[in-house]
């Protein structure tokens, strides 16, 4: 899938190394003004070669917005956006030619289309999340203007997890450590894990949370204008679950489950989409939703 979102969607191409990303958002309302500080900041947190627990490829992911913007404020019509590569080294990966390597999608791709490219794995590289970032970035400053709040974060390395329930984390301490992990003792343990797993030549998985802060009920109504059924209806009610979050997310390579809930977790509950949302949930305060996505 390519495209993905139905009131606001994102539609990405390109490949690991081609000459650019890129990708056409549609949906986006008119009158939204662009943080263009705050979305080179997600540029950056994403960035390749930021560490030494990370890919070494040297991206410097400089968004060009081509279209739907003028003079910093959205127009209504689609953005168009590249992202030029230029540290896509191809020849590194000839020995990969004729080689499928473990745990990525080369195999798989080989079976299914008979063909593939395996600099880097073509489209199915993670370097296709690049193009993720911008549209989730300008969704989540559109989402700001209604009082709704959006941050991820690293819960778990290993058998290295954070025991402190959300609501006692400082988000601002995310950005402060290579791993993302709002707790400092724990993104230590966490980068030394990483560490010794590199050095034996091998990678771990891990969990990642995303906390969704004042989201109301309906929310689809605040953006669509369309009269098709189901639209101004409650959107937890009239979409399925899975179509808000579960497709996107597992096509991030190396995702492997997910689990959505309005409280804590359930570990027990491993690949399955978890929700109990209820009328009283949207009484009073606007109900916290919890995404954890494991890799």
């Amino acid at each position: 899938m390519n495209s993905f979102g139905q009131i606001y969607r994102l539609t990405t191409f390109g490949e690991s190394h081609g000459p650019a990303l890129g990708g056409v958002i549609d949906g986006m309302p008119a009158g939204v003004k662009i943080d263009m500080e705050s979305l080179t900041r997600a540029m950056q947190r994403r960035r390749p070669g930021q560490s030494d627990i990370v890919t070494a490829r040297n991206e410097s992911d400089s968004v060009q917005l081509l279209s739907g913007i003028f003079e910093g404020i959205t127009t209504g019509t689609p953005i168009g956006f590249i992202i030029p590569n230029a540290d896509n080294r191809s020849a590194d990966y000839e020995a990969m030619r004729h080689t499928f390597r473990p745990s990525h999608a080369d195999f798989t791709y080989q079976m299914k289309y008979g063909m593939r490219d395996h600099r880097g794995g073509g489209r199915s590289s993670a370097r296709e999340t690049a193009s993720r970032i911008v549209g989730g970035e300008l969704a989540a400053q559109a989402l700001r203007q209604f009082g709704i709040s959006i941050n991820a974060y690293t819960s778990q390395v290993g058998d290295i997890a954070l025991d402190a329930p959300y609501t006692c984390l400082d988000f601002n301490a995310i950005d402060s450590n290579p791993v993302r992990c709002p707790d400092p003792l724990k993104a230590q343990e966490m980068e030394r894990l990483i560490r010794a797993v590199k050095a034996k030549g091998d990678t771990i998985g891990g969990v990642v949370t995303c906390i969704v802060r004042g989201c109301p009920a309906g929310l689809a109504s605040l953006f669509s204008t369309n009269s098709r059924p189901g639209w101004h209806r409650p959107c937890f009610q009239s979409m399925p679950q899975r179509d808000l979050t579960t497709e996107p997310a597992l096509q991030v390579p190396q995702c492997e489950a997910q689990r959505l809930s309005t409280h804590s977790p359930k570990p027990q509950m491993e690949q399955s989409i978890h929700s109990q949302t209820t009328p009283e949930a949207f009484k009073g305060a606007s109900p916290t939703a919890r995404i954890s996505i494991s890799a």
